[in-house]
């Protein structure tokens, strides 16, 4: 089981584990939500780009790093929908990259209902030589401990 809302150390970083970007991560996501920009899937067209090769979609990277913080175990079974996303996105990832998010609690109050309350998650999305490469936060609704364990 995740983390209720007041189990959060507010402005206490987590850095997740690395993952590395690869071939079948881009052209998976292409195909399911059907992007094929050249950008993405044609690598001779993005040899003359200004990127020198192919790169991730943007979404793709944010949606790992959403993953990578599922993996700390902080939100199973106690997250009980996403509310809000607010992302940027900084500098491209390449095939090949490997990337790991610094995901902080920002935020953590209760809601009308008493068992439940809204979470704010900051994220710097970093690459394997620690440049941030997309920055945002997520703010989910979780449920809180039951009244009788507060």
């Amino acid at each position: 089981m995740g983390l209720y809302l007041e189990d959060f150390e507010i402005d206490v970083a987590h850095r997740t584990r690395g993952r590395t970007i690869g071939e079948g991560d881009v052209s998976l996501f292409a195909g399911l939500v059907g992007d094929h920009n050249p950008l993405h899937v044609d690598e001779e067209f993005c040899r003359q780009s200004l990127f020198g090769g192919r790169v991730a979609h943007g979404p793709l990277i944010l949606s790992t790093a959403i993953g990578l913080m599922s993996q700390l175990n902080w939100i199973d079974g106690t997250a009980m929908g996403l509310l809000g996303l607010s992302w940027k996105f900084d500098r491209p990832v390449k095939l090949g990259d490997t990337i790991s998010a610094r995901v902080t609690p920002l935020e953590a109050r209760p809601s009308s209902k008493p068992d439940r309350g809204v979470l704010t998650l900051g994220f710097d999305v970093l690459n394997q030589r620690d440049e941030i490469v997309e920055t945002g936060s997520i703010v989910l609704l979780m449920k809180r401990r039951p009244e009788s364990a507060r």
